[in-house]
């Protein structure tokens, strides 16, 4: 079955939006009725993290860009139940922020972090660093960051997660990926517990068998990027603010019920009092119109991590990471983020400038203008 015809057979399923309502007879996309979720507090909604046992609240909470504890804090107080930060979130210094803000509330929540390292014993040192810095003498969740091929699942890294449950440091393995389908048979074979994932609306139709392919392996999906990077937004058209595209996109990822949590950014009190009114609500169709709507002003920039453009850079560049990183810095205001991940690369794929090359190789099927995104990582990052 071709690309295309996938598509459209996932979109009528109702696991992405269908291409009718992107945009009026005039191409201009139409109002919407903005769907308004109802007031904090919402009802308190859990469902089983794989067969861990554990039973976090469906709204979870995504400490990469929190710098205000407090509202940490009155998430755990309002009764939300999964945290999620890793080692190297804001220079390394958003573990201790967490840590300080749980307090003596540790132990009412699940807590997840994360490890960069890329072998045995630098992972379970940061580990180490991780319980130190967190306040705890163990974490419910430890992901292997960012592993988007199997390749990068290594068989080291593996072991050091077996050894760190071993020692009680951790309770149960994970792994996080912007690249579910590519690796999903990797992290099953390799008998994770959980897999934090790439999902939202914007994303293509491989992402919802991948799921359920873990589901039916008793791995736990945890969904980031939840939101297709809306966390800011370019513009300042009334649906790009919240209540509106950002509740709709993030009451799209639960109605999949082989999702168990969802770990949404929040920086300030009304995004957490926001998302926390999700539970206990329906994804309807004012919300649908309205995502449409949405997914066609993102289009031009907004990187679904189809994988298409792998391998198709003439320079080598790996696209659809360098887009991410971008988006880090426009469009969650996190440009440090962005250039630590811009620095991971190699020395070669960071020296090259895409305004040098006569025509760009790359072609994305979903229309992002890939060449103005990379131009533009390269100018703030390089």
């Amino acid at each position: 079955m071709n690309r295309d015809s996938s598509r459209r057979n996932f979109l009528a399923a109702g696991l992405a939006l269908p291409a009718a309502g992107l945009a009026s007879a005039t191409g201009v996309p139409s109002p919407s009725p903005v769907p308004t979720p109802q007031a904090a507090p919402g009802k308190l909604t859990y469902r089983t993290l794989g067969k861990t046992g554990l039973k976090p609240t469906i709204v979870g909470y995504g400490c990469m860009i929190t710098s205000d504890p407090t509202v940490i804090t009155r998430a755990v107080d309002m009764g939300i139940t999964y945290f999620d930060t890793s080692r190297h979130y804001q220079g390394g210094q958003n573990e201790r922020m967490v840590g300080a803000a749980l307090g003596a509330k540790r132990k009412d929540i699940i807590l997840s972090s994360k490890v960069d390292a890329k072998d045995k014993a630098g992972a379970l040192a940061e580990l180490d660093t991780s319980l130190k810095e967190l306040g705890t003498d163990h974490l419910d969740m430890w992901h292997l960051h960012g592993k988007d091929t199997p390749e990068d699942i290594s068989d080291e890294l593996i072991d050091a997660e077996r050894t760190a449950k071993q020692q009680g440091k951790i309770r149960f393995t994970a792994v996080s990926t912007h690249q579910l389908p590519k690796v999903v048979d990797r992290i099953i074979a390799a008998k994770f517990d959980s897999v934090t994932a790439a999902y939202n609306f914007s994303m293509d139709p491989d992402w919802g068998p991948a799921i359920e392919k873990l589901n039916q392996a008793g791995i736990g999906v945890v969904a980031m990027k939840v939101m297709a990077g809306g966390v800011r937004g370019r513009d300042s058209k009334p649906q790009m603010k919240r209540p509106g595209a950002l509740v709709s996109a993030l009451k799209w990822v639960l109605k999949n019920p082989g999702v168990s949590t969802t770990i949404p950014s929040m920086t300030d009190i009304d995004q957490l009092e926001q998302n926390f009114a999700v539970m206990g609500t329906k994804f309807e169709a004012a919300d649908e119109k309205l995502l449409a709507e949405r997914l066609e002003e993102i289009r031009t920039y907004h990187c679904r991590m189809c994988g298409q453009c792998d391998g198709q850079c003439a320079q080598g560049l790996p696209v659809a990471n360098m887009l991410r990183f971008g988006m880090y810095a426009d469009r969650y205001g996190q440009f440090a983020l962005g250039r630590e991940h811009f620095l991971t690369l190699s020395a070669a794929h960071q020296s090259v400038r895409c305004a040098d090359c006569t025509s760009c190789t790359v072609h994305c099927p979903n229309g992002v203008h890939v060449t103005e995104g990379l131009i533009r990582a390269q100018e703030i990052f390089g």
